[in-house]
């Protein structure tokens, strides 16, 4: 009974949230996960970029070779100006948040709790990572989170094993990593959110810049023919155009609120087999001992040689 009750809660709390709070929410990663069965295009664009329009730096550090069954980290660090604030949905300004997304080769997977060490549990403490969906367990995302506490996000990461799956082998593995700060320009519903340049509709003469609802603003603009047309800007973007400007169409009626933005790159992991590295080290033993042999011999060689006067 314990599960249809907890699925049952999970959908009332995702109806409370699209009917109550849809602007709030529709910038989350929930949101694209509903929008998009697979993060990344054919051109390896990941889909949070559809949202986030603007390009910022993306970090990643992980180790260059990792064992079967192997528990690593991966470290994606999403880098801004702290001091900065964004637009909130009501238009006040708050803090920026972050959010990762780290897409893995087929067989790894998050790591269990169980098999964290101290240091990678203090790493990742409060910290939710989840996976993209059912479909997709290598698929990991987190966010959003405070990005002033969060510039650095630890990923717990757990190898596979081809000696139980053979479908996995030994060798090179590609990883997609997308790191975001801030909100979104455009919702997955393809709405714009209040975080970017509104443009005018129509081209024509600023006629009157009046009050919107919610501390917003309606920008009247009379074209060539008499007509007035309304465009209204919400709370947050603040109106640059003036009373009497003559605009075209699409020419900017406020300034750019957005200070955040969402970056990606790709990095590479090798799973290693243990015996080539057994097998290495072997073979610098012995070159090291036939080294140490030929130098002992020839210096036997020369014993004999000055014992026999040569």
């Amino acid at each position: 009974m314990r599960r249809p009750f907890s699925l049952l809660l999970s959908s009332l709390l995702a109806l409370s949230a699209l009917l109550f709070a849809p602007q709030a929410s529709w910038a989350y990663p929930f949101w694209a996960q509903q929008n998009y069965d697979y993060p990344r295009e054919a051109t390896g664009k990941l889909a949070c970029a559809n949202c986030h329009l603007a390009k910022k730096p993306t970090h990643v550090e992980l180790p260059q070779a990792v064992f079967p069954d192997e528990v690593f980290k991966v470290e994606v660090e999403i880098p801004y100006d702290t001091s900065v604030q964004q637009v909130a949905g009501d238009g006040s300004p708050t803090g920026l948040n972050v959010g990762a997304v780290v897409m893995l080769p087929d067989g790894f997977t998050l790591a269990p709790a169980d098999r964290l060490s101290d240091e990678l549990k203090e790493e990742t403490a409060g910290v939710y990572v989840t996976t993209w969906n059912e479909e997709n367990p290598n698929i990991l995302l987190v966010g959003p989170l405070p990005g002033d506490d969060h510039q650095k996000i630890v990923f717990p990461i757990l190898s596979p094993d081809p000696g139980t799956d053979s479908a996995i082998h030994f060798g090179k593995y590609q990883l997609h990593v997308g790191g975001n700060r801030g909100r979104g320009q455009v919702y997955p519903t393809g709405e714009k959110s209040n975080n970017g340049v509104f443009t005018a509709s129509v081209a024509g003469t600023v006629q009157a810049i009046n009050p919107g609802d919610g501390g917003g603003s309606v920008v009247v603009i009379k074209t060539a023919d008499g007509n007035s047309v309304n465009d209204t800007i919400p709370a947050g973007p603040t109106v640059t155009a003036q009373v009497g400007d003559a605009v075209t169409a699409g020419a900017a009626l406020t300034n750019d609120p957005n200070v955040g933005g969402f970056g990606q790159l790709d990095a590479e992991v090798v799973l290693q087999n243990p015996n080539r590295i057994y097998g290495l080290l072997a073979f610098f033993a012995a070159v090291a001992l036939a080294q140490i042999m030929l130098v002992l011999k020839k210096k036997q060689v020369e014993k004999v040689q000055a014992a026999e006067g040569v």
